[in-house]
């Protein structure tokens, strides 16, 4: 799977756009706060800061793994900065997991995020363990899939954005939207990075 100038150029902007927003929440000052759920952010604020740092830092460098120059030209960077990223994942996975049974929306929102958080974790594992092994091609078809699941960020945002604008039910748009964010994301990036069979002979 090849991505585009102009859909590498979106993908950034749109995660850059994420993580610079994202920044206020290091103040942790309480008008920063999501507001539905700013008193339990405020008696979770350590497995808030884990989460947000490990998933802002994973969003931030994910766009540019997806660099060919950068791969070919600096190849040994190209492994420093995957290695920071799947870091960071494994930092915002943990966090997550610990702040999903807080979730705003009760249980079932809590269930999407920490599937979310689970399946960003196995995803960023199987990825190592395929580099480790020598299996380049495995490889990139696991970080596809784990950015896929970081991108949830955005998509997350975009969605909350599409429901209030539309005036629907924040509660019942929030806990929908904490699987949609993310299964759709995985869905398509293993159909896009799925094994294809070579071409029977004639």
């Amino acid at each position: 799977m090849r991505i585009t100038r102009a859909g590498w150029a979106v993908m950034t902007v749109l995660s850059t756009f994420i993580v610079v927003s994202s920044v206020k929440y290091f103040s942790f000052d309480p008008a920063a706060y999501f507001a539905h759920q700013r008193a339990t952010y405020l008696s979770h604020q350590v497995p808030l800061g884990i989460h947000v740092f490990g998933a802002v830092t994973a969003l931030a460098l994910g766009p540019w793994q997806f660099s060919g120059r950068l791969r070919a030209r600096l190849p040994r960077w190209h492994r420093r900065i995957g290695a920071t990223y799947l870091l960071a994942c494994l930092v915002g996975g943990v966090g997550a997991l610990w702040l999903a049974p807080v979730a705003y929306g009760g249980a079932l929102s809590g269930a999407g995020f920490a599937g979310l958080a689970a399946a960003w974790l196995v995803t960023g594992g199987a990825g190592l363990r395929a580099v480790l092994d020598g299996r380049v091609a495995d490889h990139r078809r696991w970080m596809i899939r784990s950015f896929a699941l970081t991108s949830a960020a955005v998509t997350l945002r975009l969605m909350l954005l599409a429901a209030t604008t539309a005036g629907l039910d924040f509660r019942a748009s929030y806990t929908a939207i904490a699987w949609l964010c993310w299964v759709p994301n995985l869905v398509l990036a293993c159909w896009f990075t799925r094994t294809r069979r070579a071409p029977a002979p004639a």
